[in-house]
């Protein structure tokens, strides 16, 4: 069973680092006072990016995802 769940984080991890990255830039926009519409697009960018990962490990390891229906 723990092989599994590594390979589950293994197979997750280019998305995450896609996350990770999303929210760097938000971050790094808010701090160059980025217009307003541009820092919510970042934050939205990264939101979705950081559900999608969580709602593929829930679903890799045969649990419901509560954004999914």
């Amino acid at each position: 069973m723990g092989r599994d769940f590594l390979k589950i984080y293994e197979d997750s991890q280019p998305l995450s680092r896609q996350a990770a990255e999303a929210l760097r830039r938000y971050h790094e926009g808010r701090m160059a006072g980025l217009p307003a519409e541009e820092v919510e697009r970042l934050k939205a960018q990264a939101e979705f990016l950081f559900k999608t990962v969580s709602d593929f490990q829930l679903r890799a390891m045969g649990l419901p995802s509560p954004t999914l229906q």
